[in-house]
């Protein structure tokens, strides 16, 4: 029985010190994942809104022209500033070719079409529900 213990210890521990070969891909033009992009540069960020906008700061003008500020990060996660100083926090994604965002709580999520970024630096955000919103990235 120690002789049968000894073999199986050897064997493992043979087995521990062997190097395994890397994995052959299966297609050249395999997409590189966000935890990919940034283990090859930690400033790379795979993050966009629907319209290709980076994370960074935004002034929101609603249609009353209010002015609100979203800060959107990289790690999928938002704070709100509007205008009255309230903040609320959240996480957003894109699905479905909208970003969406997704309060803490149980609001649930809203998402936005984005038309693509004019000349000015502006873009128009149209939720599923209520009036759209002039976005521009400030930071």
């Amino acid at each position: 029985m120690k002789k049968l213990l000894l073999i199986a210890g050897c064997a493992a521990l043979a087995a521990c010190g062997q190097t395994q070969e890397p994995a052959a891909t299966e297609d050249a033009n395999t997409t590189v994942t966000e935890a990919d992009a940034n283990a090859i540069d930690p400033s790379a960020s795979a993050v966009t809104t629907a319209n290709g906008s980076a994370p960074g700061t935004y002034e929101v003008t609603m249609k009353d022209g209010r002015k609100a500020q979203s800060i959107l990060n990289a790690d999928g996660t938002y704070v709100d500033k509007n205008s009255d100083g309230t903040e609320s926090k959240g996480t957003w994604n894109v699905a479905g070719g909208k970003t969406c965002f997704d309060p803490e709580g149980d609001e649930g999520p809203t998402c936005y079409a984005e038309t693509s970024v004019a000349a000015d630096g502006t873009f128009t955000a149209t939720p599923d529900k209520g009036d759209p919103v002039t976005v521009k990235k400030i930071g």
